[in-house]
């Protein structure tokens, strides 16, 4: 089986050959402390904020899901946009949106830290049906613990 590569148009009517990644990314993240502020009546709005900075990035999404004190996301990125960039922006722009526009006199802070996760194209249904019942799998303490990492206890540098 032979494999083609996308063409792009250039101005002037050459071609010019594109990038084919597939590049997925598990992406989970905590607020401060584990502290419960993910509650129904910001939900919604924080995971539009979400999306939409997702899209702004030109990111693929494929789900995102979580719990009242944790975010999971699974993105197919671009070939332009570095893992730490999309976590830093999704993270920064959602943190202003919940302190000054949804929920101003409330206290709402994410954790530094994020936990991040290659993902193979065969695996992204089972890792989408994991993010998108989140709820259900912390309900039941049915869990995949490497997955619900934010954070490395590991606390030398350089360690992983």
């Amino acid at each position: 089986m032979q494999f083609q590569l996308p063409l792009i148009i250039l101005s002037k009517g050459e071609a010019m050959r594109a990038p084919y990644t597939q590049l997925y990314v598990h992406c989970v993240w905590a607020t401060w402390d584990r502290l419960p502020l993910i509650t129904p009546a910001v939900e919604g709005q924080l995971y539009a904020a979400i999306v939409a900075k997702i899209h702004e990035l030109k990111c693929e999404l494929i789900a995102i899901g979580g719990d009242i004190e944790h975010i999971h996301l699974l993105v197919r990125l671009p070939t332009t946009l570095a893992v730490a960039t999309l976590l830093k922006e999704v993270k920064g722009s959602t943190s202003h949106l919940m302190t000054h526009a949804v929920a101003p006199n409330e206290f709402f802070k994410w954790q530094g830290a994020y936990g991040a996760f290659t993902v193979s194209k065969k695996e992204t249904k089972g890792v989408a049906a994991y993010i998108n019942n989140q709820k259900a799998h912390h309900a039941a303490k049915d869990l995949v613990a490497d997955w619900e990492q934010c954070e490395t206890e590991d606390t030398e540098a350089g360690g992983d």
